[in-house]
């Protein structure tokens, strides 16, 4: 479980696709990969949960399946690319995002991320219309890890307002139009309209 508070952007260094439509990440980063971190971890990637495997100093791989490649944008990635990556959630940490499961719902598409003033942007991210009904107005939700607000939806077109210390801290900075985003949706949602429908 993970809080979508960014804590590292890596950059990646390898991609090695295997014969089996599977493939492994192999991810540069320092802040995270500290002495207590080890294989068998999990870190979240661009919203994904991953298991650490061959864990250095200064980068971690990960064996990605067929499955994760094509629900999520990890296989979109190349060498020199960015990523957002966060450590597992610990019983004492503080819950400064929200719940993070690293499973992602699908990916949108980023329409736009303009400049509103004062290094405050706005982004625009096309959302399939599946989704639409676990995204409420002022609700959370995880765009490529990242724990943020809802501001606005409508016609699957959500809204957010990215503040200075996202875009700095987070490989949103190197945000471009038609670029595929990973979503996951407020647990909390799927599970009220679980019990809601069981009671119809």
């Amino acid at each position: 479980m993970f809080t979508g508070i960014i804590e590292e952007v890596g950059t990646i260094a390898s991609i090695e696709n295997g014969a089996a439509g599977n493939a492994r990440l192999t991810i540069q980063a320092k802040h995270i990969l500290d002495t207590s971190t080890k294989t068998g971890d999990s870190i979240c990637v661009n919203g994904v949960c991953l298991t650490a495997i061959d864990v250095t100093p200064d980068s971690f791989s990960a064996d990605l399946a067929p499955e994760t490649l094509n629900r999520t944008n990890l296989g979109d990635l190349k060498p020199g690319s960015l990523v957002n990556l966060e450590r597992a959630l610990l019983p004492t940490t503080r819950l400064s995002g929200h719940i993070v499961q690293g499973h992602i719902d699908a990916t949108g598409e980023i329409v736009a991320l303009d400049l509103l003033g004062e290094d405050n942007w706005w982004l625009k991210v096309r959302v399939p219309p599946e989704l639409d009904r676990y995204l409420v107005f002022k609700g959370s939700v995880a765009l490529d890890g990242i724990s943020l607000t809802v501001a606005s939806l409508e016609n699957n077109i959500l809204g957010i307002t990215i503040i200075p210390h996202t875009i700095e801290n987070t490989a949103l900075k190197t945000a471009q139009p038609g670029r595929r985003i990973n979503i996951e949706t407020d647990i909390l949602a799927r599970h009220v309209e679980k019990f809601l429908s069981s009671r119809a």
